[in-house]
């Protein structure tokens, strides 16, 4: 469920029971829009009674989000920005939970020729060489973040071709899908969101299997010394069971046209130290 401010405001003056009967995580579109929570966000309520409200956007604005005390859990997917947020004392611990992968999708009739290739980058770089349309969503949030190091790699100044060949949505992936579809264009999307979006046209996955486009999650408690406001017992609760035995299970068990979409990671940061 998807909260806005008001609601969230409306809530809390409902009372001490409605405030800590639900808490809040700051997560991104892809937790969202995937479905993955509806599938998973059930079944811990189920089984602690607490209530999981979920704010979706992208991985940058998430963060900004926690660091204003908003939520008591972050949920994202921006490893370097994650252990930022820790170093920072925003939170104590960063808790490995899962990973997908991405994926560049286009059109079936591929006008760069970039099919099948097995370098994410240089895929991209010959989108580039042929200016061929390219639409990003713009909007800080973790996908955003690993198209850009991609363009990096591949020597693209995609800020000298914003408005042209390189267009930017500033929105969430699904709006980002649909207008890369409306326009022909290739985008880099998270799989899950992908396999989710219905409206697909011809469009199809491009490029895939590169390690480039390794994708983790991870999941950590708002330091309730920087937001005392944070539920830090029903917070830690939820990342304990997110981490643990049947949320991990839960998460391996969400399928999208009968395929996994997500594949737990607690157990290898737990195996690993």
């Amino acid at each position: 469920m998807k909260l806005t401010h008001a609601l969230f405001a409306a809530l809390l003056l409902a009372g001490p029971a409605a405030a800590q009967d639900f808490i809040l995580v700051q997560s991104t579109t892809s937790t969202e829009n995937s479905g993955l929570f509806d599938h998973i966000l059930p079944k811990f309520s189920e089984k602690t009674g607490i209530a999981v409200r979920v704010v979706a956007v992208g991985t940058g604005q998430a963060i900004k989000n926690a660091m204003n005390c908003d939520g008591d859990v972050l949920l994202v997917h921006s490893r370097a920005r994650e252990d930022k947020f820790v170093a920072e004392g925003f939170a104590a611990r960063r808790h490995d939970v899962m990973y997908n992968d991405f994926v560049v999708i286009g059109p079936a009739a591929d006008p760069a020729g970039a099919a099948g290739m097995a370098d994410a980058a240089a895929a991209l770089g010959r989108i580039a060489g042929a200016e061929a349309r390219f639409v990003s969503r713009g909007d800080d949030s973790g996908t955003h973040g690993a198209e850009l190091k991609l363009w990096e790699k591949a020597g693209v100044d995609v800020k000298a071709a914003s408005g042209g060949w390189y267009r930017e949505t500033g929105s969430g992936m699904g709006a980002t899908i649909n207008a890369a579809v409306g326009m022909g264009a290739y985008a880099l999307s998270d799989r899950a969101t992908w396999s989710a979006y219905g409206a697909k046209g011809d469009f199809k996955v491009v490029v895939e299997g590169d390690p480039a486009l390794f994708n983790p999650y991870g999941v950590m408690l708002i330091s309730p010394e920087k937001c005392p406001s944070v539920k830090a017992a029903q917070g830690q609760a939820f990342i304990d069971w997110l981490t643990g035995a049947e949320g991990q299970a839960a998460i391996a068990g969400f399928r999208l046209g009968g395929a996994q979409q997500f594949f737990p990671s607690a157990a290898v940061e737990k195996v690993g130290g």
